[in-house]
Parts: structure tokens; C-alpha cells; sequence
């Protein structure tokens, strides 16, 4: 039996031997368009290329460079050191000293074993870092071990260690084998050999040592200085790229301050303030300046109450009443009002210490002399246009000179002699004196007063009670430069607190001379008032002012609070020259809110410019003048 089998028919074999060369260019335009389009794509690819490096390297190209120099390039802070602060003696005021502050860095506190983190030994070690340092520096261990286990690559734990802590801390960290994670890094503290001296006068800093009160925040740009900078490039693990360019600039250290202040003096001052605080329970403090008036320099500048420079956040005095009870915005303000230069910033109203200004006008106008025997009238009273104006003494006063009326400190013999001299007048003085102008003593917060704003705004009533120093506000630094103008020939110097600067990188020092700012009276006229401010101290108000041995002149003032000010008092003040002739020293008491038995500058004032003039006339070397 035969199987015949059946040939399966190809049709593409019987198509392609059918029609050879028709499949043949089929295939050719096929493989042609392929080509075609994938040269095309890669054209596409290859221009698109082109046009994101073009964007890239053009375009964009400075913005990509700054992010790459960012990643790339470190820039390190070299701090610069602070100036010193000392007084005209050489006595170191204010310092900075090296310290150290303590950081971690909790990316680094791990304990990694083959490549991984060992999380329960991990939590072992922070427990045992957090404990050491809590330890070492009394801090609280959860606040530690909080910072331990934040996300950031660095935390703060404290500034300002001194070296014995720091010591410590090192030779625990070698204890318990502890050598990544805990940064140990230089810095400086600023402090003040002498505490609570000059407190509100020199000021403080803050933890970044920028200056943040008194001279410290006045001349914060001199004492500073400039910090420096090294710039690297490094990789992502922070180490320096090969053969890159390494630029440095060096730090500037801050200028020392040397002051006019002499601590001595300064001392003295504030000893017997504060006991003329306390002995009169002045309400609202007291304030004291020392001024040589030949050259304007301030000797000694004090307010009571003062507060330690070493601790300047915790409130002393009254500033301390009801502290913990205030908000932290009222807690603020408060240490604010602390630490201001009050004899520069506050401004009172001077009482009859004005009365010299009156009388210096008085003479050089020629509206009267020293000595003319009934000149002036005291009934007990003025009437001005109808306002009754007492004196301060019961008792009348009767016939006076100028002398004598300034002895007894009598407010109608003023009067009388302000509406003589009239307002146009005693106020081109004022203005001469420097009373209704910032002195230009270079410290911040520095107040003008508060005067009349112009002639016109003065009636007959203002002319009677400016002419013996009320109704108006002055600071003591005001005054004090202005009385200091009397007694140096009358001419009136710009007050200086600064006597050199010291560049402490070249060693190079500039110093200070005294700046006239004008002649207000003449030398006769200055000589008149100072005659009768030394008959003041020997037969008037100002008796309890005299030192044994030098001629004192002085001038005692009471100014009366002011009315509808719930927080106006009494303010006894009293300003002492020393000596007559050639004077070297003014000194100005003024007391706040006397509470004792007096509020009477000749009583309660005048005693303090005796104590502080007893002690600092001998030192200044000074030889007795009188019997």
C-alpha cells in the first residue's frame, strides 16, 4: 500500500521566486527608512544634548556655579578680640578672657559595629554623655539628652566655660574613651574686674560680646573689631580638595578704650552716694559727676542704685521690687531702665543751682553788680501779673544784694531780677550755657532736658520761675558742664569721657584734647560768681559743703515736684567747686525723692559734696589753701 503525501504550498517561497527583484528593493526601501529615521532620533537626541548644556553652561551657568562653590567652599569665622576698657590710671574697667564653649554634634554620638548602628548601645552611650555633662557644667540632664537626639548637626550645650571645667570634661571624656560627638571650641568672656563700679557708665555685653549698654554699646564699633575668614574647598566629607586655592583674611582685633574715669575717684564717689541714698531715703536714687573743668573730663560718674556688670540681669534695689511677678517683656524694660546712664539720660529740674546761670547773665549784661545793698526785696512773696510765688522761707528775707540773695538762695530776688534782665535775653544764655542742647559726650541715650521750644512760648509767669530754675528739666551732666563753664573763665568745654584709643594690633594711641565749644562770660564775670559761690558755702545755704583747710564755693538747689506728675518729687541737689582760684574739680549731688527730715540740698546734698571733695582733694594732690 503506497501513501502519497501532499506538499504543503508556501506562498511566500512561490512569491519570492516569482518576483525576485520586486521583494528585493521592498526590502532596501524598508532598511533606507529605518536608517533615516534613526538618524533622525539620534539628531534629535544629539541636538537636544547640545541646546541642555548650552542652558546649562551659559544660561544657568553662574547660578550652578554658586550652588557647587556653596557645597564646595567653606567659609570659616575668625572671631576677633575685644577691646580692653580701662580708666586714666591704667586699671583694667573691662576685659575679655579666653573660654571655651561646648557643643556636640549628634550624628557623631553612634556606635557603629560592621557598618551598622548599634542602636541599644547607642542610647547607652548618649545616656552616659548626657549624664557627664550635666554633671560637669550643672546642667539639666534631660535638656541635654533632648539636644543628643535632635536632627541638627550641631547643639549648643554651653558658652562661656571656664577652664577648669573644661579641663574637667577633658579628662572625663579620656575616662570613658569619648572621642567624636563632643566639640570643645575657643571663645571669649567678657569681664569686669571691679563689679558693680561704673556700672551704668561702662555697660555690658551680651553672649555674642556685642555691646548692649554704656560705653560697651556706644563705642561697640571701636572696641569689637573685625573678624576674620579662612575659605576652603572641601568634599562632602570635609576634607580639602587637592592643589584648591586656600584664601584667608585676618582678624582686627577690637581698639582698647582708656577713660577719663579715675577709679579711685570713681570709688569714693559712689561710697559716699550711696550712704547719702540711704541716709535720706531718697525715694528714686541719686546721681553724682565729677568734672575737672579746665579740660572737661569727667573724673567720676555714678548713679545709686548700680548693679554687678558681672551679673547684669539680676535686678537690684528697687528694680528688684516685684520682679518676679512681671512679664518677660516688663522684666525687660525694667533691667532696661538698670542699666541707663542716668546723669546723661534722665533729666530733673535743677532749683535754685540754675540761679547761677541767672547771675552770670545779670553781671555780664552790666544789669547789676555783686554787692549793691538793696538791690532786691524779699517780702516772703512775688506777685507776678497776679500769681502769688513764695520763697522757700517762711521767714522774709528783706534787703538783699545779689550776693546775699544767692547766699539765702532767695526765689522773689531772682525774680526780680529776671524780669530786669527779660526773656530774650536769659534765654540767649541758657542756649549759650548748653542747656537746651545735648552736650555731644559721645554716650548713647544722652537727653537734651526739656526747655521752652522758643522766646515766645515764655509769658511773665515761665520769665519768673525760669529765673530760679524751675518748670523746666536739665540732665546733671547738663549742668554740671554748664556750672564747669562759670568756673573755667567762662568758657564753656564739650565734655569728654574718652581720654585715648589704642589700636592693640599696631600698638598706635590717640588721645584726646579738650574741645572749646565757646566763650559764654567773660573771665571778670566768672571770677564775680565764683566769689559769691564760695561766700554760698562760707556764710549761706551751703554751709555743710566746707572741707577744713581748701576754699569751697558752691551752690545748694531744692526743686519742688511737679504738678499733676503723680511721679514728680522732690529732687535736693547741691554743686561744689574746688578751689576758688585755679579751679580743679566741680562735683553735682542730686538726690531724688528725699525722704527724711529734709529735702533741702543745703542740708542733705551739700553734706555728700563735702565727704566726696575731702577724700579726692588730697589724692588729687591738691595742697590745703586756706586756714
Amino acid at each position: 500500500m503506497s501513501t502519497k503525501r501532499k506538499k504543503k504550498k508556501s506562498t511566500n517561497r512561490k512569491y519570492y521566486k516569482t518576483h525576485p527583484k520586486e521583494n528585493l528593493d521592498i526590502a532596501n526601501i524598508v532598511s533606507t527608512k529605518k536608517l533615516k529615521i534613526s538618524f533622525a532620533f539620534i539628531l534629535i537626541i544629539l541636538l537636544l544634548l547640545i541646546i541642555r548644556i548650552f542652558y546649562l553652561q551659559v544660561i544657568d551657568g553662574s547660578r550652578l556655579s554658586n550652588l557647587a562653590n556653596k557645597q564646595q567652599v567653606k567659609s570659616e569665622e575668625i572671631s576677633s578680640k575685644r577691646g580692653n576698657i580701662y580708666d586714666s590710671t591704667g586699671a583694667a574697667l573691662a576685659i575679655s578672657e579666653t573660654v571655651d564653649t561646648i557643643s556636640i554634634n549628634p550624628k557623631k554620638i553612634v556606635v557603629e559595629e560592621n557598618g551598622k548602628i548599634n542602636k541599644s548601645k547607642t542610647t547607652k552611650l548618649k545616656e552616659t554623655i548626657a549624664q557627664g555633662l550635666s554633671e560637669i557644667f550643672e546642667l539639666s540632664y534631660d535638656e541635654v539628652l533632648a539636644k543628643e537626639n535632635s536632627s541638627s548637626s550641631s547643639e549648643t550645650i554651653i558658652r562661656k566655660v571656664e577652664e577648669d571645667k573644661v579641663n574637667n570634661l577633658r579628662n572625663w571624656m579620656k575616662e570613658n574613651n569619648i572621642t567624636a560627638g563632643i566639640n570643645i571650641d575657643e571663645d571669649t568672656k567678657r569681664y569686669y574686674p571691679y563689679g558693680t563700679l561704673a556700672a551704668q557708665l561702662i555697660g555690658t555685653c551680651g553672649t555674642d560680646n556685642q555691646g548692649l549698654a554704656g560705653i560697651e554699646s556706644s563705642y561697640d564699633s571701636i572696641l569689637k573689631g573685625t573678624s576674620g575668614e579662612v575659605i576652603t574647598s572641601k568634599t562632602a566629607s570635609q576634607r580639602e580638595i587637592p592643589n584648591s586655592e586656600q584664601s584667608f583674611i585676618e582678624a582686627e582685633n577690637g581698639y582698647d578704650l582708656t577713660l577719663t574715669i579715675d577709679a579711685n575717684i570713681q570709688s569714693v564717689v559712689e561710697k559716699n552716694l550711696q550712704e547719702g541714698v540711704e541716709t535720706t531715703k531718697a525715694s528714686k536714687g541719686g546721681n553724682c559727676i565729677v568734672m575737672n573743668p579746665q579740660n572737661g573730663q569727667i573724673l567720676a560718674m555714678a548713679s545709686y542704685p548700680t548693679y554687678d556688670l558681672n551679673n547684669p540681669r539680676t535686678p537690684t534695689s528697687y528694680y528688684a521690687d516685684n520682679y518676679d511677678n512681671l512679664t518677660p517683656e516688663e522684666k525687660s524694660i525694667r533691667i532696661q531702665q538698670m542699666w541707663r546712664i542716668r546723669p546723661v539720660s534722665e533729666s530733673y529740674v535743677p532749683g535754685s543751682v540754675f540761679k547761677l546761670i541767672t547771675a552770670s547773665t545779670a553781671l555780664e549784661e552790666n544789669i547789676t553788680k555783686t554787692d549793691v545793698e538793696h538791690d532786691f526785696i524779699c517780702n516772703g512773696s512775688e506777685n507776678v501779673n497776679g500769681t502769688i510765688i513764695s520763697c522757700w522761707r517762711d521767714e522774709p528775707h528783706g534787703p538783699q544784694s545779689l550776693r546775699t540773695a544767692l547766699m539765702n538762695s532767695c526765689n522773689p530776688s531772682l525774680i526780680q531780677l529776671g524780669k530786669r534782665i527779660g526773656k530774650e535775653t536769659l534765654f540767649k544764655y541758657i542756649q549759650a550755657f548748653g542747656l537746651t542742647s545735648k552736650t555731644g559726650i559721645g554716650l548713647s541715650g544722652e537727653s537734651a532736658g526739656r526747655f521752652y521750644p522758643n522766646i515766645d512760648s515764655i509769658n511773665s509767669v515761665e520769665l519768673a520761675t525760669m529765673s530760679f530754675g524751675e518748670n523746666f528739666t536739665v540732665t546733671p551732666l547738663q549742668l554740671c558742664t554748664a556750672v564747669s563753664a562759670i568756673v573755667n573763665e567762662g568758657y564753656l568745654l564739650k565734655p569728654q569721657i574718652i581720654k585715648s584709643i589704642t589700636n592693640t594690633d599696631t600698638g598706635e594711641i590717640t588721645e584726646f584734647d579738650k574741645e572749646i565749644v565757646r566763650q559764654v562770660i567773660s573771665t571778670q564775670t566768672a571770677n564775680q560768681v565764683k566769689d559769691i559761690m564760695y561766700s554760698v558755702v562760707q556764710n549761706g545755704t551751703g554751709k555743710s559743703a566746707k572741707v577744713s583747710g581748701y576754699s569751697i564755693g558752691g551752690k545748694s538747689g531744692t526743686s519742688q515736684p511737679v504738678a499733676g506728675d503723680p511721679d514728680s518729687v522732690y529732687v535736693a541737689s547741691f554743686v561744689g567747686i574746688a578751689p576758688i582760684e585755679n579751679t580743679q574739680v566741680v562735683v553735682l549731688v542730686a538726690l531724688q525723692g528725699p525722704q527724711g527730715p529734709s529735702h533741702q540740698g543745703g542740708q542733705t546734698a551739700a553734706p555728700i559734696v563735702h565727704n566726696i571733695l575731702e577724700k579726692i582733694l588730697p589724692y588729687l594732690g591738691l595742697e590745703p589753701n586756706v586756714n
